[in-house]
């Protein structure tokens, strides 16, 4: 089962967009006779992934896989067929699967109908982690959200005059790039961090999928020329005192334009937004205010938080975190699960909220 969960890790979030993360592999006789993983949406499951690589027959062999097969039609046949028609005779799942397509139609009930021992739960802690934005949404139907801050050990992120490049080392930057962006469907940031930064917000890794942008920009100030706009990849976000004929120019050049009735973006209603269109995981990476705003909003499930050995000082210095705060202590956010990684110079800590 840590052999399938290590599989189903290959796949970037990216890639996988919306489904979930899984990964399978096909045992009989002590030894791996098949392994496969969903490798990016639109391609076949794990599960028929692992026995289109088999070696032998799975006739009576034990399919280790690290979500419940699934048991209704999408873009390829149901996974609880083709383990059926194999002649597997044993399926250990991980965890059930939360999604209500898979739920309802209910795998493991069909797999036991057909005489086929399955047995859940076997690492299902790990199971779930790897799945951690798919388990959520389906629990609460909200995306899940994290935020990402390099700042200054006093907390900064850039001194009075604008300048922040580069706070943290080349490791840490290397990190956040290839490592954390990829577990994520999309990249927010503010259109200030736009305008001071021209941030490409990719993975920049061959083999990886870009995710998706989304630029909260009220007034629709990202400039023609930015980096974010070098693809179609990208939703722009707007207020209600946005130019007409700005919003018609983009729309004329293919980006997709989100409009609120309202001069600031409300957080709840976007989030609502967002998940009619399938996005399910966020990555917030600035700048200050945009940060604050969705942490008083309370729609922050997780944070990487980068501190480079640097005090930058000054009254006017941009803090980390903008927004309203709050007005007693005992109203901070709490925070769990603290883990903490050394990146050359640097600390990250990952924790929940």
């Amino acid at each position: 089962m840590l052999r399938a969960i290590e599989l189903a890790r290959r796949a970037p979030i990216t890639a996988v967009k919306s489904k979930p993360r899984v990964g399978a592999v096909i045992v009989k006789k002590g030894k791996i006779i098949g392994e496969g993983y969903h490798r990016r949406y639109g391609t076949p499951h794990a599960e028929i992934d692992a026995l289109t690589r088999i070696t032998s027959s799975p006739k009576g062999a034990t399919i280790y896989t690290t979500l419940e097969p699934c048991s209704h039609f999408g873009m390829f046949p149901p996974c609880t067929g083709a383990i059926i028609k194999a002649g597997i005779t044993r399926v250990v799942c991980a965890t059930r699967d939360p999604n209500p397509l898979v739920a309802e139609k209910k795998g493991i009930t069909l797999l036991r109908k057909y005489g086929i021992r399955v047995e859940v739960g076997l690492c299902e802690q790990e199971a779930r982690a790897t799945n951690e934005p798919f388990f959520h949404f389906h629990s609460v139907k909200k995306p899940f959200i994290a935020i990402k801050i390099a700042s200054s050990l006093d907390g900064r992120i850039a001194a009075y005059t604008g300048d922040s490049k580069w706070i943290t080392s080349k490791v840490s930057r290397d990190f956040a790039r290839t490592i954390i962006r990829k577990e994520y469907q999309a990249i927010l940031v503010g259109v200030n961090t736009v305008l001071r930064d021209d941030p490409h917000l990719g993975i920049r890794k061959r083999g990886i999928p870009d995710p998706l942008r989304i630029v909260l920009d009220s007034r629709l100030k990202t400039p023609p020329h930015a980096k974010i706009l070098r693809d179609k990849n990208i939703i722009i976000v707007v207020g209600k005192n946005a130019l007409r004929s700005r919003i018609i120019s983009f729309e004329k050049k293919g980006f997709n334009i989100i409009r609120f009735p309202s001069p600031q973006i409300p957080i709840p209603a976007l989030l609502r937004c967002l998940v009619d269109n399938k996005i399910f995981s966020i990555l917030i990476e600035g700048g200050g205010e945009t940060i604050g705003r969705f942490l008083d909003a309370r729609a922050v499930n997780k944070v990487y938080w980068f501190h480079a050995p640097l005090i930058i000082g000054g009254n006017d210095s941009t803090a980390s975190v903008g927004g309203k705060g709050v007005s007693k202590i005992t109203q901070a956010l709490q925070l769990q699960k603290i883990n903490r990684v050394p990146l050359g110079r640097d600390l990250l800590t990952i924790v929940y909220i």
